[in-house]
């Protein structure tokens, strides 16, 4: 069952002036170092941040709560698989949230997709509740 959606659309070049005027102050206060060392290996730098600043904001409308209610920037965080696929990791407030939002017997799993096309990165989220145990035999 669908728990919450979310998606959110970022301006990359918004998201470069303040990587150019705020720095390592906004870098270290919205993203993980594991986010950080992705993006500034990344030959569009700007594009990386506003994916997963698109990400997060998504995340957090997914979650019910938009950034308010306790939750931090970094308590949603974005990491690649082997494959490219992109997968949001919770911590702190948005862990505690998403445990709320889970059914009893159920598990949460987070879906996330990324594009960019200059000037704009888009994000969408999905959490899911997967029901814990085998499934149940059918006839």
């Amino acid at each position: 069952m669908i728990l919450g959606i979310g998606s959110d659309l970022a301006n990359i070049d918004r998201i470069e002036g303040a990587l150019a005027r705020f720095g390592d102050r906004f870098r270290n206060r919205v993203f993980t170092e594991a986010e950080q060392r992705k993006a500034e290996g990344r030959q569009q730098v700007a594009a990386t941040y506003a994916k997963r600043w698109a990400a997060k904001e998504a995340c957090s409308k997914a979650l019910g709560t938009g950034l308010r209610m306790g939750i931090a920037w970094k308590d949603m965080a974005v990491t690649n698989l082997r494959s490219g696929q992109p997968v949001m990791h919770v911590t702190g407030w948005a862990a505690e949230r998403l445990a709320q939002m889970t059914p009893a017997g159920h598990e949460a799993v987070i879906h996330v997709t990324l594009t960019d096309d200059h000037p704009w990165a888009q994000a969408f989220v999905v959490i899911e509740a997967r029901p814990l145990g085998p499934p149940a035999a059918g006839g």
